[in-house]
């Protein structure tokens, strides 16, 4: 059992934290800028809250973080009360937030010169994923780090795996995205192909699942994009803002993602259409239009 801090509670840090209290049997001090979430996780898992960072990283041994993006990743971490300057030495923060690498590198570097670790640790499975505790977690960081910290972030995964130093664990979940969205993308033509031809759609993806084509999205999302049910899961504003990610660090190193640049600009149709909040499968909705 350790002192653990849980920073932001939205749909994935909510149930993540959860875990880590229930499951792991840890000590829980959380923060969330909005307080009254903090005041209802309290009240649901007991532990307690803090009214800064800082104040719920003060002491603990590990510090999870969960936020939106780069600059709120910043602002918990090296912002006025942010949790580092409260970070005892040999301490680890633990970082969920899909961001950038370079945002990983600079505080895993701050992180080193005042005498505890940094991972960065992205996660993917939704927040069914997070519920039930079975994220996948690309790490990055220090190897003494990473053995220290994945007992704990076990907690609420089934896979926890150390691809490199700092940064990695984010470049492994833009891989993630990139493979996400051309998936997403040829099941939601699939599906469309499959109307256009009259063919009865669940009876031709439970004969195709079962082969080549089989995949996470095909077998969980199928049945609700076949409804025209998106109103769940993945947002198509954070897919959008984790391929802006993966743009931009495909610029740096030169990778060519054609397929993932034009997926982008489809879930920016689906955004003009309303959908900003809908499941990142709403890209049939964009062919059936």
């Amino acid at each position: 059992m350790a002192n653990v801090a849980f920073l932001g509670l939205g749909v994935m840090g909510y149930p993540m934290a959860g875990h880590l209290k229930n499951k792991g049997g840890h000590e829980l001090t959380v923060f969330n800028r909005t307080p009254s979430k903090s005041a209802a996780w309290v009240e649901k898992h007991g532990g307690r809250a803090a009214a800064t960072p800082a104040g719920a990283a003060n002491g603990m041994d590990f510090v999870f973080s969960c936020v939106g993006n780069d600059d709120d990743l910043r602002a918990v971490t090296l912002g006025p009360d942010g949790a580092f300057a409260a970070m005892k030495p040999g301490s680890v923060f633990v970082d969920c937030t899909t961001a950038s690498a370079d945002v990983a590198r600079e505080l895993a570097a701050e992180a080193k010169q005042r005498g505890f670790g940094f991972i960065d640790a992205p996660v993917s499975g939704g927040q069914a994923g997070a519920e039930n505790g079975v994220l996948t977690v690309m790490c990055g960081g220090e190897q003494a780090d990473f053995e220290r910290a994945k007992p704990v972030i076990s907690a609420f995964a089934r896979m926890v795996g150390l691809m490199g130093p700092a940064g990695s664990g984010q470049l492994t979940k833009m891989v993630n995205q990139i493979c996400i969205a051309g998936l997403v993308q040829g099941l939601a033509e699939g599906i469309h192909f499959a109307k256009s031809a009259g063919l009865d759609v669940l009876q031709v993806i439970d004969v195709i699942s079962k082969g080549a084509a089989g995949s996470w999205q095909m077998e969980n999302r199928h049945r609700s994009m076949n409804e025209g049910r998106y109103d769940f899961g993945f947002a198509v504003d954070w897919m959008r803002k984790d391929l802006g990610i993966v743009l931009d660090e495909a610029d740096r190193n030169g990778a060519r993602l054609p397929v993932t640049a034009l997926v982008d600009q489809f879930y920016k149709d689906v955004q003009a259409m309303g959908g900003r909040r809908w499941d990142t499968s709403s890209l049939l909705a964009r062919l059936e239009r």
